[in-house]
């Protein structure tokens, strides 16, 4: 268990260190209240002192917004001009690094916690719930622990997407159409990938059977698996290694009413046997995750879109067809070229159908501001329809 140290009225003080991203426990803590200004707070924080928040709830939130206020000071103009001078794949790599450094930056700003995850500090909301649904229950020999401030405040955030939920149209009529995500488990707020496997056209069961099986490969809050269903997919098979996206997607199938047609499974990748349809959706950039959630954006090497490629073969009914769905963003910010994936493609035995377009409609896909519009105001995302050749 990662303890967190530091002083107060002259003894030493420990409690356990959270950390969602996995990161160390600041090994220099000072204390830090109402009378902290917002220079000081920064400027210790970019040397790396962490500050334990003893004053006002509220007033530390503030001081976090004025410490991220700091760190985006540069105009966007310049950011962008800064961007454009350099390779796209450049640009990638230190908005990354910028984004890495500005959240270590922002995590030095921590929130004490009781043993039964209650807030010590003035003004603090009730976050009880937020944190069980985050970190599981408080067990009997729980202690204090600490936090960063913007890790809880993420924990508050999705447990009101969780109550909340997201609405998918593909799903139904509302008010039951909503997929609740948990923490930790991408939200699927992008509907055009959603939409390309509510749209796209059925294959056949193989001869003699008159249901379709398929697997959903990285289930994740298991909306797509609900979508096949919703389609009338007899059977699916959702995969995920994830305990936090398995508990997700159990949770939404049922309160779908499709729970009876799919089977969720802690596999990684595929189930045994073979499927007429084989849905993946894997990370569409080949770079490396700075957190849990990021996984299913982000995947060093590109592991998981080989992994279904190089099984899919093997995993097709006779006729059956494998769906990747994939952006081309990795292309325009020249993480992965059309080339390299189309060889991938070949060299597994598969060939391409057919290929369905849609265009992005997220905000960052407009915003002329954004370091990498460049690249996001190109990208498609794509639904590739693959054979056994």
């Amino acid at each position: 268990m990662p303890t967190i140290y530091w002083t107060e009225h002259g003894e030493e003080q420990h409690a356990r260190w959270r950390s969602e991203r996995g990161s160390p426990a600041p090994k220099k803590v000072v204390l830090a209240d109402d009378t902290t200004t917002a220079d000081t707070a920064y400027r210790l924080a970019c040397e790396g002192t962490a500050l334990l928040w003893r004053g006002d709830f509220h007033n530390g939130r503030q001081l976090l917004q004025a410490l991220g206020r700091r760190a985006d000071q540069v105009p966007a103009r310049k950011r962008k001009k800064a961007a454009q001078e350099v390779p796209i794949v450049d640009a990638f790599h230190q908005h990354r690094l910028a984004q890495s450094q500005r959240a270590r930056m922002l995590g030095m700003l921590l929130i004490p916690f009781n043993a039964d995850y209650s807030v010590p500090l003035r003004r603090a909301p009730d976050v009880q719930a937020a944190c069980t649904d985050a970190w599981g229950p408080a067990a009997p020999t729980e202690v204090a622990s600490v936090a960063s401030l913007r890790e809880l405040l993420g924990v508050t955030s999705a447990h009101e997407w969780r109550r909340v939920g997201v609405e998918i149209p593909s799903l139904g009529d509302a008010p039951n159409n909503r997929i609740h995500p948990h923490y930790g488990v991408f939200s699927p707020v992008r509907g055009e990938y959603i939409h390309l496997v509510a749209t796209a056209h059925l294959p056949k069961p193989p001869t003699g059977q008159s249901t379709l099986l398929a697997f959903d490969i990285g289930t994740g809050s298991g909306v797509l698996a609900a979508v096949l269903a919703k389609r009338g997919v007899a059977a699916v098979i959702a995969t995920d290694q994830d305990p936090r996206a398995l508990d997700c997607a159990r949770e939404n199938l049922k309160q779908l009413g499709v729970e009876a047609q799919v089977t969720v499974a802690q596999i990684d990748l595929f189930p045994e046997g073979r499927a007429s349809l084989i849905v993946c959706n894997p990370p569409w950039l080949p770079a490396r995750a700075s957190s849990p959630v990021e996984r299913a954006v982000y995947d060093e090497g590109g592991k998981m879109l080989a992994g279904f490629l190089k099984g899919l073969t093997a995993h097709l009914a006779p006729k059956g067809e494998g769906w990747l769905i994939l952006s081309n963003l990795a292309e325009h910010l020249g993480l992965r070229s059309r080339d390299e994936l189309l060889a991938a493609i070949e060299a597994n035995g598969l060939k391409v159908i057919s290929r369905i377009d849609a265009k992005p409609l997220h905000p960052k896909a407009a915003d002329a501001g954004d370091a990498l519009h460049q690249a996001r105001s190109r990208e498609v995302t794509s639904l590739w329809r693959l054979a056994a050749a």
